[in-house]
């Protein structure tokens, strides 16, 4: 076993391979950016290296700037490097041990094209691509990338070019590829992946299949196993499909084969992930082993630990995303000052969060990751739910409450979700209004605590172990609390002078609704644009968003430009009615 690990990431998953790797009493060095001095991966690690500015491109996606931190090993950790063989050949030309799959196999699965031709000569069943004429509906995908981004879904012909154009865009920027392909959609499927692992002796097994059914914007929200579609015999075929394309790609390490599943139990593969999966704590808890530390051996040049034979599967486990982004807003990112973190104490929380500490912009939105597991599928989605509501995440909004809905709707705890479950059950869905009167009962207490008036056992400037039934913070002018499982964010505004609209479309007036970049300005001053045209494009937390017309208009003023940074409330446009 080499003697020291370098993480090439941030935030939990850092801390996460840190964890193991302590363990196994390997050296570990962190590495960061200026958006993340003194972060908690940073403080955890036995060493850190400042490797640039916030952001990606300058810091974690900056081989040369990673590659002069120490390590006998390197390990990527998912999204920014961790697929780019690339990377992975100059850590092995550099003389340290990579952690990941060998590049060549990275080359062969990383082109989605070339991945659905592999498997086919596999034997695996998948989806027609377009080459010319296409039909609809189809799905327009990233040759390059994962994680939703550069990936469109397109019903028919007169929506095409506008999503070829976005979709070419975000690849872009988030994989430096701008190539896409065009794939048959299925509309309403199972989205079922599966974990394989293999060695360098010629060893690959998998550990059963993840149900990643719950989905916003084709990023994944909740994953379960095992999948209530998929039964053993099911289960068995998945595996063998999954093996088959590993196999045929010469793959080592983890890896995740994903599939689409009808209901009729057939599947089609789509893509792999040559790298550990931000849902990796399901397996583990569902099979009590460490798949960080199975990487770690793997790359020393150990075999796997057990055969297949070896591997069981006791009850169940379940994931919950929680993000910051706002889900009655379109799921918009959300950056800024967590005021108060308190995360539940009766499941697995992964992250690396802390009350006080920023959540940057120029990052995923996922914040934390919350794991439940239970003898049945019910038992382990009411202990989640439960967990979600006992967290607290105060002064960013989160999908927090939005999660313990879903995992508490009837259709999900009953057969389970589609991948149009959000789009059918959850359109509009939004935090109850808090009351009036109780908020400001609450605000006035908080001011009274904090002026040293009397005593109030609900608020905090801290963290504390044990969270009352409404915690909260008093920042600034600013309440935070929790209430009913929701967080609330609530000022006095009855003394304010009159404003105009902070964000979004109002008054005459396009205002950005989030930290973002300027990805693209698609108006002048005197250009009319038609109701739904696109005015301006961000990007956030790498997702890039969209503000359309919202009617028939003629644009007066232009105040930014392509590559400018924006913050909430910054005025982007001016126009006038046409």
């Amino acid at each position: 076993m080499f003697r020291s690990l370098l993480i090439a990431n941030r935030g939990e998953i850092a801390l996460r391979i840190a964890r193991t790797a302590r363990r196994m009493g390997l050296h570990t060095v962190a590495v960061y950016s200026d958006a993340d001095r003194g972060a908690p991966h940073v403080r955890a690690a036995d060493d850190a290296v400042h490797i640039g500015a916030a952001s990606p491109r300058e810091s974690y996606l900056n081989i040369d700037a990673i590659l002069r931190a120490a390590g006998d090993a390197v390990h990527p950790g998912y999204g920014f490097l961790s697929e780019n063989p690339a990377f992975a050949e100059r850590v092995l030309q550099s003389g340290r041990l990579w952690v990941g799959p060998p590049p060549a196999a990275m080359r062969a699965l990383g082109d989605k094209a070339n991945a659905k031709k592999l498997a086919a000569a596999s034997g695996v069943p998948v989806l027609p691509t377009y080459e010319r004429k296409p039909g609809f509906p189809l799905v327009i995908k990233a040759v390059a990338g994962g994680g939703g981004r550069g990936m469109r879904l397109v019903r028919s012909a007169a929506e095409l070019d506008a999503a070829l154009a976005s979709a070419r865009s975000e690849a872009e920027h988030a994989f430096g590829d701008g190539r896409v392909i065009l794939e048959r959609a299925l509309l309403a499927p199972r989205h079922v992946e599966v974990q394989v692992f293999a060695d360098a002796h010629g060893h690959c097994i998998h550990l059963g299949e993840r149900d990643c059914s719950v989905q916003r914007r084709h990023q994944k929200l909740i994953e379960e196993s095992p999948s209530p579609a998929v039964d053993a015999k099911l289960r068995a075929k998945l595996g063998a499909a999954a093996i088959a394309v590993a196999r045929a790609a010469g793959y080592v390490g983890a890896g995740t084969v994903e599939f689409l599943l009808d209901e009729q139990g057939s599947f089609w593969f789509i893509e792999v992930n040559a790298r550990l999966q931000v849902e990796h704590p399901v397996t583990e808890m569902l099979t009590g082993l460490d798949l960080v530390e199975w990487q770690l051996r793997v790359a020393a040049g150990e075999p796997l630990p057990l055969g297949q034979e070896d591997i069981r599967f006791d009850g169940h486990a379940i994931e919950a995303r929680l993000c910051a982004e706002d889900p009655a807003r379109d799921f918009l990112p959300q950056a800024g000052r967590l005021a108060l973190w308190q995360p539940a104490g009766d499941v697995r929380v992964d992250h690396a969060l802390e009350s006080g500490m920023e959540i940057p912009p120029y990052y995923d939105s996922l914040i934390a990751k919350l794991i439940g597991h239970g003898r049945t599928r019910a038992e382990a989605c009411e202990k989640l739910a439960a967990a979600l509501d006992a967290t607290v995440a105060l002064g960013v909004t989160t999908n927090k409450s939005f999660l313990a809905a879903v995992l508490r709707d009837p259709v999900f705890a009953g057969p389970g979700a589609t991948t149009a479950f959000l789009a059918e059950r959850f359109a509009g869905w939004k935090v109850p209004e808090v009351d009036e009167r109780f908020a400001r009962g609450l605000y006035a207490a908080a001011c009274a605590e904090a002026a040293g008036y009397g005593e109030w056992s609900g608020w905090t400037n801290a963290a504390r172990a044990e969270p009352p039934s409404a915690p909260c913070i008093l920042e600034d002018s600013t309440l935070h609390f929790a209430a009913g499982g929701h967080a609330y964010s609530w000022r006095d505004t009855s003394m304010d002078p009159p404003q105009r609209a902070a964000a979004g479309l109002a008054g005459g007036r396009l205002a950005a609704p989030m930290n973002g970049r300027v990805v693209a300005v698609h108006a002048r001053p005197g250009d009319k644009v038609e109701a739904g045209g696109a005015l301006v494009v961000l990007e956030a937390m790498k997702m890039e968003h969209t503000l359309a017309a919202p009617a028939t208009l003629r644009v007066k003023s232009v105040h930014v430009v392509k590559g400018a940074q924006v913050a909430p409330g910054n005025l982007l446009m001016e126009f006038e009615a046409a």
